[in-house]
């Protein structure tokens, strides 16, 4: 271990504790919003299903979703007369919008043909005009936060990823606390030791010993979850083991956070009712019901996005699995919305109303869907929701 190593090791033991518990002040207070980012394009198409459309069954012969049976309480849950909720989220997404605190809006994305991860990834999180030139220091999360603290009041904000994610580009400190690394603690004795000695006599040893020993206690506890949880895939299994701590954490002390999850790449094997997908939707629903556990009373004043690059090609490929398409669904849940259906613009499912004759079409740009919902939770003017999202007006789903 050379002193570089060292010195970005005692950093990472400052943040653990910081972020930890041990600073904390009181509880902020206001509406709190996570965003979840499914990377790697997730295919809502076996989600959110079309099933009144004869299109998607002759489209997809091998991964299609039955149609929803009434006498049934396994299969596709009906939402409405068109769209049905997979069984894999039956339980758990199903519940939550039969109890008017999910809602599901398709046909939205951005106008980035790219079709690239990297590349829409990038548009989504900037957040900015695809026309001109993009500014990589400013992300729309960035932007939100530094709306919230000159316009109402402080709004701490929280990345649960590796590093600092391009959305929160642009805000003023903005810690990132990566718990990926369940079950491992972050270093061994001896690492532990020599870091301890480093800063003897050093006005932050007190700190740096704290923080050593946050993140042991921490490693430790996320070990014995591990052994209790095992199932899924390990990134939805540790998206689910993250969720508890999320919650607390937003309820006791952030109020914008931003988690990405991925392996929804399903070229191959995707499944159906069954399957690589279902599984991943299944674990990630289990997920976001345990974050909302955690906050309490807190989630009544919650919001949780989840959103991704984009959809997958509406016909399945010939490896029965899907490729990178356009329009896709994001998911908007929380105690504090007004649920219980499939917002934003739509039309019919068919091959004429596919776009390029392989995706779904964009008709809700995504930036006037966040952009609304939020003027609708902060109450900002057009002025403060333009700086957000320059050159595009808000669409009130009056989701909240």
């Amino acid at each position: 271990m050379n002193r570089r190593h060292l010195l970005r090791v005692g950093s990472a033991a400052l943040a653990g504790a910081a972020v930890g518990g041990r600073l904390f002040a009181a509880p902020v207070s206001g509406p709190r919003l996570l965003i979840v980012f499914l990377r790697g394009g997730y295919d809502s198409t076996n989600l959110l299903i079309p099933y009144s459309s004869s299109f998607y069954y002759e489209s997809r012969p091998t991964i299609a979703i039955a149609k929803p049976d009434p006498a049934s309480n396994t299969g596709a849950l009906a939402l409405d007369g068109d769209w049905a909720l997979a069984p894999a989220v039956r339980d758990t997404l199903g519940t939550l919008f039969q109890q008017r605190q999910a809602a599901f809006i398709p046909f939205v994305g951005t106008d980035d043909l790219s079709r690239s991860h990297f590349e829409t990834q990038d548009s989504i999180e900037l957040g900015q005009p695809m026309t001109g030139t993009r500014n990589y220091r400013s992300g729309f999360l960035g932007r939100l936060s530094d709306t919230l603290i000159g316009a109402t009041a402080d709004a701490p904000p929280i990345s649960f990823t590796d590093a600092l994610p391009l959305a929160f580009e642009g805000a003023g400190t903005v810690p990132n606390l990566s718990l990926k690394g369940i079950g491992k603690p972050p270093f061994d004795g001896r690492q532990a030791r020599i870091l301890s000695d480093m800063y003897t006599g050093h006005p932050l040893a007190a700190a740096v010993n704290n923080g050593l020993e946050l993140r042991q206690e921490v490693a430790q506890d996320m070990a014995q979850e591990m052994q209790a949880a095992n199932r899924d895939a390990i990134n939805i299994k540790g998206f689910e083991l993250e969720a508890e701590r999320m919650g607390r954490l937003m309820r006791d002390k952030y109020r914008l956070g931003f988690i990405d999850v991925g392996g929804w790449d399903t070229h191959v094997g995707e499944g159906a009712a069954q399957g690589t997908l279902a599984t991943n939707l299944s674990g990630l629903a289990r997920g976001l019901q345990t974050f909302a556990q955690s906050l309490g009373s807190e989630w009544n004043n919650a919001v949780v996005v989840v959103l991704s690059e984009f959809g997958r090609t509406f016909r399945e490929n010939g490896n029965r699995g899907t490729d990178h398409g356009h329009g896709t669904v994001y998911w908007v849940l929380g105690g504090a919305i007004n649920g219980g259906a499939v917002l934003g613009a739509q039309q019919q499912v068919n091959r004429a109303t596919l776009f390029q004759d392989r995706d779904f079409p964009v008709l809700n740009d995504y930036r006037a869907v966040l952009g609304g919902l939020f003027r609708r939770l902060w109450g900002l003017s057009p002025a403060q929701s333009g700086r957000i999202f320059e050159q595009v007006a808000p669409i009130d789903l009056k989701l909240v």
